[in-house]
């Protein structure tokens, strides 16, 4: 979960001490550190839930691509429960639910070229979003 860095620079690292709960820690470190345990017990079976759900981009980012490293070199299952589509991106198979049915089913790749088209405009949507707009003045 690359929390390494951030746990290093704390007062005495590793062994600070952090308060009832974490309750001197961000959001987003917690979130990385209870990543990082997980993978550390290496279970048979992961389900990530929104699992970096209160990272801002830049960590999520950082998070990901440990994430993706790790679940590419480790044989387990692993559910990713994600609103955000990055977070699912590299999945061998995603699964979209629509009103409590899954309306499709395939790689990222063969969803993008799927006749339905329900995950191609999540993707879409998505995409527009992150964009910055720009914005005519007239004067």
């Amino acid at each position: 979960a690359n929390a390494h860095d951030f746990i290093s620079s704390f007062p005495d690292a590793y062994d600070t001490q952090v308060g009832d709960k974490g309750a001197q820690l961000s959001g987003g470190q917690k979130q990385r550190i209870a990543i990082a345990r997980v993978l550390v017990a290496n279970p048979a079976i992961l389900l990530l839930d929104e699992a970096t759900s209160a990272l801002d981009s830049e960590s999520e980012l950082v998070v990901q691509e440990a994430l993706d490293n790790v679940l590419a070199t480790q044989k387990r299952t692993t559910v990713i429960i994600a609103h955000r589509l990055s977070t699912i991106r590299n999945a061998d198979i995603i699964a979209v639910v629509n009103k409590g049915t899954i309306v499709e089913k395939g790689s990222h790749d063969e969803l993008m070229v799927a006749e339905t088209g329900y995950y191609k405009n999540l993707v879409e949507k998505a995409e527009r979003a992150e964009r910055p707009s720009i914005a005519s003045t007239s004067g």
